[in-house]
């Protein structure tokens, strides 16, 4: 059989129409959060609602990813996303160099954990006082 394999490659080059796709599956297997993508040398792509939406995209968090080739868990100080919290990775390549950076939108940095906890005990204690709630002899059950 004569098969050949599909090849995909993503550089440091790369432009918006390269990083497309991969930022589309990226946004359908995160349930269509929005996903940004850049490489080291191009502007890149913004994703939101199933469909690219800017190709020629570049960010802050992006940018700074690719240059320190590190993760980052920010709020971003400008841009569409401004305060919303994001995380961003770098690709890379053969040689652990920064070539291309991906963002999604942080829904688990959108709270934070320590903060809910709090206000739920805060609320817990102005609906029940100081008694427990429910008393232990009442049951979630009953009050339906």
């Amino acid at each position: 059989m004569g098969m050949t394999m599909g090849h995909y490659t993503i550089s440091a080059s790369s432009g918006a129409r390269d990083l497309a796709p991969v930022a589309l599956c990226i946004h359908d297997l995160l349930g269509h959060l929005p996903v940004t993508a850049r490489s080291r040398d191009q502007p890149g792509v913004r994703v939101e609602d199933g469909n690219v939406i800017d190709e020629a995209y570049t960010g802050p968090v992006l940018e700074e990813v690719l240059r320190e080739n590190v993760i980052k868990r920010v709020q971003p100080p400008a841009g569409p996303y401004k305060g919303i919290p994001v995380v961003v990775a770098p690709v890379r390549d053969n040689e652990g160099r920064a070539i291309c950076a991906v963002g999604i939108v942080d829904v688990t940095g959108i709270f934070d954990l320590a903060d809910l906890m709090r206000q739920n005990a805060k609320i817990k204690r102005e609906v029940c006082g100081e008694d427990p709630c429910p008393l232990p002899t009442e049951s979630s059950a009953a009050k339906r």
